[in-house]
């Protein structure tokens, strides 16, 4: 079954998203309380961007995120202005469990491999951002380039697993394109995780289907900060096919 991993958003060094209860209480925008919370309600795996790293290059955010992974026990996944071998060493020593690059990848691929042959690839995943299946990266610059394509690149670098998101999908909440992510699926045979356009229960059942091609975790952020469905029922679907997380690559 698909591993749900919440997302947190830092911006400013606070949550850019706030979690809202049933009843519309907004909870803490403190990113380590948030991070406190996903926990809370059975998470398995944290996914954090620093937002002021996207855009700056520099991880401005970092002494929260360090001591977000002091605080709970699970793993944290980190994306955002990861574009050098230096700036994933520093947060892979720091006890981030999988650094997330995009940029390094399409400017110096030398580098990305640089970091899959000192960390390899369960420690190292490729992010790709695509908006009517072209592949994006740094400020929405067009590569030209189809998902897959990018998808192989990283396959003959060594990577392992690729991010996948759908810019419009996460951006509007609108609904996922499975067929596109089943294309991108069959025609890499690597690991998949789903980021954008799961804003209900009936997403992840569909992308449950195409977990035998590759498709096993999904990021949600927007849809559970707007308490689209409940956090426990999500969990408790999933977790029936008893996965480990520390055991996915």
């Amino acid at each position: 079954m698909l591993l749900v991993i919440p997302s947190i958003e830092i911006l400013n060094g606070r949550c850019f998203h706030s979690a809202k209860s049933a009843s519309g209480e907004l909870y803490s925008d403190d990113p380590i309380e948030m991070a406190k919370l996903w926990r809370k309600e059975n998470a398995k795996s944290i996914h954090v961007t620093d937002l002021d790293a996207v855009r700056t290059g520099f991880p401005l955010n970092f002494d929260i995120i360090r001591n977000m992974v002091r605080t709970v026990d699970i793993p944290i996944e980190l994306g955002g202005g990861l574009r050098t071998y230096d700036a994933v060493r520093n947060a892979i020593e720091n006890g981030i469990y999988r650094a997330v690059i995009g940029t390094m990848f399409i400017e110096n691929p030398d580098e990305a491999k640089k970091c899959i042959d000192k960390f390899n690839a369960s420690k190292v995943v490729l992010a790709v951002d695509a908006e009517n299946f072209r592949t994006k990266f740094r400020d929405g610059v067009d590569t030209g380039l189809t998902p897959i394509s990018v998808a192989l690149n990283a396959k003959g670098l060594g990577f392992k697993r690729i991010i996948y998101t759908d810019v419009i999908a996460k951006n509007s909440l609108r609904e996922l394109n499975p067929e596109a992510i089943k294309l991108i699926a069959e025609n890499t045979n690597m690991k998949i995780t789903v980021s954008g356009g799961v804003s209900g229960l009936d997403n992840l059942l569909t992308l449950q289907k195409l977990e035998p091609i590759g498709v096993d975790s999904v990021i949600i952020g927007r849809a559970l900060y707007e308490n689209k469905f409940s956090c426990q029922q999500i969990w408790r679907m999933c977790e029936k096919g008893n996965y480990p997380y520390t055991a996915r690559i």
